[in-house]
């Protein structure tokens, strides 16, 4: 929903830069409002992948190891 959000103001204002800059330059200054969207969409999702890789590992840091065959009484096969 916030990607969608930023895209639609990214076409707002590169609709915008259109109107007062006719011609390439306009075109140019749309081409980079949209651009920006893909790159604030790239990183919001590397940051929800960070955030998950970080939650995974301080789970693990709680949780006790397995046990060794040493403690379990087993010899190895």
């Amino acid at each position: 929903m916030i990607i969608y959000a930023l895209a639609t103001g990214a076409i707002e204002r590169g609709s915008v830069y259109l109107g007062q800059f006719p011609g390439f330059g306009g075109k140019l200054l749309f081409a980079a409002c949209t651009g920006s969207v893909f790159m604030a969409g790239a990183k919001i999702l590397d940051c929800i992948k960070y955030e998950k890789a970080e939650r995974l590992a301080r789970a693990d840091a709680q949780s006790p190891p397995p046990p060794t065959m040493a403690e379990t009484g087993r010899e190895a096969a």
